[in-house]
């Protein structure tokens, strides 16, 4: 679903010490990453560690205070926001209620930046929105208000008007958290999808198995505290940083928490323990 990218095979994400404020309050110190190109990367940490903040700067929401952020080779704006190459679908986006937008209508929004002068739709716009609609399910939805859907419908229409739209990079915001079984597998085979089409997924996450299953991963706590492999990441000394469990446990830092071993199409049915983030 995503658009050729010129930057395939470098990195989606380069991060030089960059500082991120929200009014005075420093939501993300000093940091350095990368995000890889047509991966699944992770971002996990405690409540308030600054993982929905690093996504809205890499989508051009929120301004970098310091240091330097490019996004497929550009600084991120939000003037450019819908035809950078980045799609985010946010956790929570609020409808008014008694709003007349259908399913279908809500999905090809995604097209909106892409139309020609008479803004109507081509055939191919409408293929990309019947094909997200297909994708994920909710293409006999198609002429039902949104104010009708469960919660878990909703979410599979909003990640549907992110596949929707062209792109290389889809960020998604704690999109597995709370869904039912159906739209949770859904969901998640999106995720794994995206990158077989070249496409960097980016998400953040309150679930140390989801983190494990990623490619790449961010460990946040007000600031970037480690970025890579989840085996180098997810380690029981890092997460003792993170969560401030230093005091409460020995640590051996060469442990990892999880296995280390891939698991591509990670299924969330089974029970785990998650832990608490933003």
């Amino acid at each position: 679903m995503s658009t050729p990218n010129p930057t395939q095979g470098q990195d989606a994400v380069v991060a030089h010490d960059i500082v991120l404020r929200r009014g005075s309050r420093t939501a993300i110190d000093t940091s350095s990453f990368t995000i890889p190109s047509g991966q699944i990367t992770a971002i996990i940490g405690p409540n308030g560690s600054g993982k929905s903040t690093l996504l809205h700067a890499i989508a051009g929401l929120l301004p970098v205070s310091d240091g330097d952020l490019t996004v497929l080779g550009r600084h991120p704006s939000a003037a450019s926001m819908r035809t950078s190459g980045v799609s985010y679908v946010l956790q929570h986006t609020d409808i008014a209620a008694g709003t007349p937008l259908t399913v279908r209508e809500a999905v090809a929004m995604a097209r909106y930046p892409h139309l020609g002068l008479l803004r109507r739709p081509s055939a191919e716009d409408r293929r990309k929105v019947d094909d997200a609609m297909k994708l994920l399910e909710i293409s006999s939805l198609a002429e039902r208000h949104l104010t009708e859907l469960s919660g878990g419908q909703r979410q599979r229409v909003y990640v549907a008007q992110g596949v929707a739209q062209d792109h290389d990079i889809l960020l998604l915001d704690e999109p597995l958290t709370g869904l039912d079984l159906l739209s949770t597998k859904t969901i998640d085979a999106i995720i794994h999808e995206e990158p077989r089409h070249g496409c960097a997924v980016v998400l953040t996450t309150h679930d140390l198995e989801e983190a494990a299953a990623a490619d790449h991963v961010l460990l946040t706590c007000g600031r970037v505290l480690a970025a890579g492999p989840p085996s180098e990441v997810l380690t029981s000394a890092n997460l003792a940083t993170a969560y401030g469990l230093g005091a409460l446990h020995e640590i051996d830092e060469r442990t990892p928490l999880l296995p280390t071993e891939h698991h591509e199409g990670h299924d969330h049915s089974g029970e785990h323990g998650p832990v608490s983030a933003d």
